[in-house]
């Protein structure tokens, strides 16, 4: 293959028994005593990563020659070399993490994204690269897909692509193996989409076609009838048994799902309208989907350019991932594949979330934003006593926006969100710039509510706002564990996971960690294997004393049940006023 670009990527992916990648780059041009370094974390998942330590055996070579190779630091080396000649390096990458994040390799299928196998040539980052994948004989049987644009490949899409610069190809996953594929168009845009793992109950025809109505949906949003800013689109699904998550890129997105939850042959429409699996996916479709505006081009100022050596701080996830989950859904809704029914469980689901989340009253979700490189992606049982969801809950702000600007009749969130577009140019972006278009659409500051909502810790209006659109939100009898405030695990027994700030069983002094074996009442003796077996047991006692295991020691806890009575923390959304409903949910009267 003969290299066209400054900067030049082959990739072997022959050794799928040894689980390496091997890379080969050569530098057309190096710099004296050339600088390499390979990105801590990939944009889009806010946790430092640490690729390098998947890197082996490697070598450079000037003119034949060895290069003597310095390590720096965790992640950067220094290359020997003298200006000029061209500077190969070679190493291996090993890939054992089946996710959207990082790098994989097996007998199966391959995956990978640049930021794991790419060597950044310090100072030539906005230089031309070029990635060239080859293809074993052993893996004839592959083929390969990437939103990256084919300089030369063959008819299975191994050979060489390009990229502008380093930006481009670290936004541009790689896809090998034996997969599903199929095309189609939206608004008049090519896109692709290839699912590996499927069973053979898999219906690809039905899943292309509610992707199809996703993207048209989401292209009008931002566009009406104009083209969306980019000219091809790929997704690209890993089916496996347990497992859920994406990964947003400029012109790509990585899913991956749980097998049951694709589409099989033979579902009936109400059947696939109830499975809250398949649902799940769609949102998660939709919310990569919309992320290619709402992240990729429109995002954080800090974000521009992107710092691949360390953590990148923004008080601003809870606009670009808390707007973005309030859309996935709601176009969902829009595009029908949702009911209203089933638009409203979701809402509830969110709602019931953050009420049940004592961490909403501690901090705000601006810091759940900064915090999120320590906290959000490093969760244990204390975090929903400390912390707030900053897709959860910017989804609710975004709603709360959506229902106000609706309420006062001049304007909604989806002419915000153009006129942001517009605004910034489909460029980055501050908060300031959000409330300099609220004031330009409806006439009016909103920095009060923006204040009060992102950057406090005090309850949202949901009730107030959702009732001037025809929705009554009442409360609720909270499940078992609620009441107790406990989040528990149920696996032939009661394993406490989390205990709950102000709730029963941390009055009563469960830590989280212990089993609860049962409990004594009345001088009798009873063992839980499910927490709603306490109400059984307990019968109309006040109290009980819980037994429980921790670290091999039994303990006996005096725990006081709480009433069963109606909770603020756990609602129900019901329609009371379908005519005005309509206007914000886009339902037909009669269907509402």
């Amino acid at each position: 293959m003969t290299i066209t670009q400054a900067i030049h990527y082959r990739i072997d992916p022959s050794q799928t028994h040894a689980r390496l990648y091997q890379v080969t780059l050569t530098v057309a041009a190096p710099a004296a005593e050339q600088e390499l370094s390979l990105p801590v974390w990939i944009p889009g998942s806010y946790l430092v990563r640490e690729f390098a330590k998947n890197l082996q055996s490697l070598r450079a070579q000037q003119a034949g020659a060895a290069v003597a190779l310095t390590q720096l630091d965790k992640h950067r080396w220094r290359a020997a070399c003298q200006a000029g000649a061209p500077l190969v390096l070679s190493y291996e990458v090993a890939a054992y993490d089946n996710s959207v994040r990082t790098a994989w390799l097996d007998a199966a299928r391959g995956f990978f994204n640049a930021t794991s196998l790419c060597l950044r040539v310090q100072g030539q980052e906005d230089a031309p690269h070029s990635l060239e994948v080859v293809q074993p004989p052993a893996l004839a049987h592959w083929s390969l897909a990437t939103g990256l644009a084919p300089v030369q490949v063959n008819a299975a899409g191994f050979g060489s692509y390009r990229a502008a610069d380093y930006d481009e190809l670290a936004d541009c996953p790689v896809e090998l193996g034996q997969f599903w594929s199929t095309r189609f168009t939206a608004c008049g845009v090519p896109h692709r989409f290839i699912v590996a793992g499927a069973a053979p109950s898999f219906d690809g025809e039905r899943l292309a076609r509610d992707a199809q109505r996703i993207c048209e949906e989401v292209i009008r949003f931002w566009h009406g009838e104009e083209r969306p800013p980019f000219d091809r689109y790929l997704f690209m699904l890993n089916a496996v048994h347990d497992g859920y998550g994406g990964l947003e890129h400029r012109n790509s997105t990585a899913l991956i799902c749980n097998r049951r939850d694709l589409p099989r042959q033979g579902q009936s429409e109400k059947e696939l309208q109830s499975s809250e699996g398949y649902t799940t996916l769609l949102g998660l479709i939709s919310h990569e989907y919309f992320h290619t505006w709402n992240v990729k081009r429109l995002r954080p100022a800090e974000f521009a350019p992107y710092d691949y050596a360390r953590e990148n701080y923004t008080e601003l996830l809870w606009f670009f991932e808390g707007f973005t989950s309030y859309y996935d859904d709601l176009l969902l809704r829009r595009a029908g594949l949702l009911d209203h029914a089933g638009y409203l469980r979701l809402l509830t689901k969110a709602i019931n979330q953050m009420l049940q989340t004592p961490g909403r009253q501690v901090q705000s979700v601006a810091q759940a934003s900064f915090d999120a490189w320590v906290k959000y992606y490093r969760q244990d049982e204390n975090t929903p006593n400390a912390t707030v969801s900053y897709y959860t809950k910017g989804a609710l702000v975004a709603l709360c926006l959506d229902l106000a600007l609706r309420r006062e009749g001049r304007s909604t969130l989806d002419d915000v969100m153009r006129a942001l577009w517009q605004r910034q140019a489909g460029g980055p972006m501050a908060e300031n710039d959000v409330l300099a278009v609220l004031q330009q659409l409806s006439g009016r500051d909103w920095s009060a509510e923006i204040a009060e909502w992102v950057h406090g810790t005090g309850e949202l209006p949901l009730a107030e706002l959702l009732a001037a659109h025809g929705i009554s939100l009442q409360s609720e009898p909270a499940q078992t564990a609620q009441r107790l405030g406990l989040r528990v695990a149920e696996n032939g027994g009661v394993q406490v996971k989390t205990v709950l700030h102000g709730g029963a069983a941390e009055a009563a002094g469960f830590m989280a960690g212990d089993e609860w074996l049962g409990i004594e009442v009345d001088g009798q003796a009873w063992r839980l294997h499910k927490l709603d077996e306490l109400a059984l047991y307990a019968g109309n006692a006040s109290e009980v004393v819980a037994l429980v295991a921790r670290d091999r020691r039994l303990l006996h806890l005096a725990l006081t049940l709480p009433g069963t009575g109606p909770s603020m923390d756990t609602v129900r959304l019901d329609v009371k006023d379908a005519a005005i409903a309509q206007r914000w949910l886009g339902l037909p009267a009669a269907a509402v």
